[in-house]
């Protein structure tokens, strides 16, 4: 069964000028249940994660500063929302939404979360609507459990995983690939263990022949055994944010390289979803339905 984290929470009410990138959160499931790819008894709803397993990543200073909404307004500033008890609650969930979907990805092969890929949060601070690192928290939860051993992150959002860089920068259990536009945000980069950065205007043709290239080349210096996926869709031409070229097909041709690579490999992936800004909020949601309709044809 394709198991999907999801909470009324995803979808907290911010003021009007900061809904925009919340929406589809809102819509995204009952798609999958309008479409019958999924129906209700596919979702989980998580609860906010236990500290321990916070500050396993992130620096105790400033996880106390978010728990006691003390951030400065440069803080406040830098990770694009406003401050608040509720805004917090939600990535708290968020994280455990990604904790128990890997768990469940280790019993069906596949799971997802509705939300996730905070892959700007560093582990002292956050940045770009990203207040705590799910990708970063979920790979450090599987590695100190031992449930893993060697964690692929494939980071496919338009902007770098600056955060999730710079958390493994001396981890070798954990792989950090990133495939992000090479002027967009951020403008400072951190080192993954790959990036690669493709030019403005990129397209599907171009940006899937590097991506198998990359791909090639990872597999012969790291075997995962296990694989966290951020399929961000602000890769779409459409996209207000993303400067690059690709069409839906090409980013459901996209999902289905990463999600055909873990099968053939026999290791378990959990997906989030990452940004997407297109104008028309029905091109960011049909644009993450794709990978949800793939892991149903692969996987079940």
């Amino acid at each position: 069964m394709l198991k999907i984290a999801f909470s009324p929470i995803y979808k907290h009410p911010l003021p009007q000028n900061h809904r925009f990138p919340m929406e589809k959160y809102e819509l995204l499931p009952g798609q999958l249940v309008y479409e019958g790819i999924v129906s209700e008894g596919n979702f989980f709803q998580p609860v906010p994660l236990n500290e321990h397993w916070i500050l396993n990543t992130h620096a105790k200073e400033y996880w106390e500063k978010l728990k006691f909404l003390t951030l400065s307004k440069s803080e406040i500033r830098a990770t694009g929302f406003p401050l608040s008890k509720e805004l917090v609650e939600r990535e708290i969930t968020i994280l455990h939404g990604s904790v128990q979907a890997a768990l469940y990805a280790r019993e069906y092969g596949i799971a997802m979360n509705v939300a996730g890929g905070t892959h700007h949060a560093f582990s002292d601070r956050g940045e770009g609507f990203c207040l705590l690192n799910d990708i970063a928290v979920t790979a450090n939860y599987l590695i100190v459990n031992q449930i893993s051993k060697k964690v692929l992150v494939v980071d496919l959002d338009v902007h770098q995983g600056n955060g999730t860089a710079s958390i493994f920068a001396d981890n070798p259990s954990v792989f950090t690939f990133s495939m992000h536009g090479e002027k967009n945000y951020p403008m400072h980069k951190e080192v993954s263990d790959l990036d690669c950065a493709v030019p403005d205007g990129t397209g599907d043709y171009v940006y899937l022949a590097i991506l198998q290239s990359q791909l090639e080349l990872i597999l012969k210096e790291f075997t995962p055994d296990f694989i966290i996926y951020q399929s961000g869709v602000d890769v779409l031409e459409s996209d207000k944010l993303g400067r690059l070229s690709m069409s839906i097909d090409g980013v459901k041709k996209r999902d289905e390289i990463i999600l055909k690579l873990a099968k053939s490999l026999d290791v378990p992936i959990m997906c989030c979803m990452g940004g997407g800004y297109s104008a028309q909020v029905s091109k960011i949601v049909e644009a993450h339905t794709m990978v949800y309709r793939l892991a149903q044809d692969l996987y079940f």
